[in-house]
């Protein structure tokens, strides 16, 4: 099994690479009225971990808030 999901991985990577390669030009990004040139790979890369960490920030809010939601208070 564990050699199996080393393929799965193996293949992963593979079709990630392929996408890296294949979409390796520029487009212009319009950043507050400056244009950026930025590779299509580095771009996907950015929005993803971008998205990982606003999402773990959404997650980590909601867990504290529902914590102190239903904490018990013994006064």
């Amino acid at each position: 099994m564990r050699f199996f999901s080393f393929l799965v991985l193996v293949a992963f990577g593979a079709a990630v690479g392929y996408f890296a390669y294949t979409n390796g030009h520029d487009v212009s990004v319009n950043l507050a009225g400056n244009a950026v040139s930025v590779s299509v790979p580095v771009l996907a890369l950015t929005v993803y971990v971008l998205g990982m960490l606003t999402g773990w920030a959404v997650v980590g809010l909601l867990r504290r808030s529902w914590n102190r939601v239903v904490e018990y208070d013994a006064r």
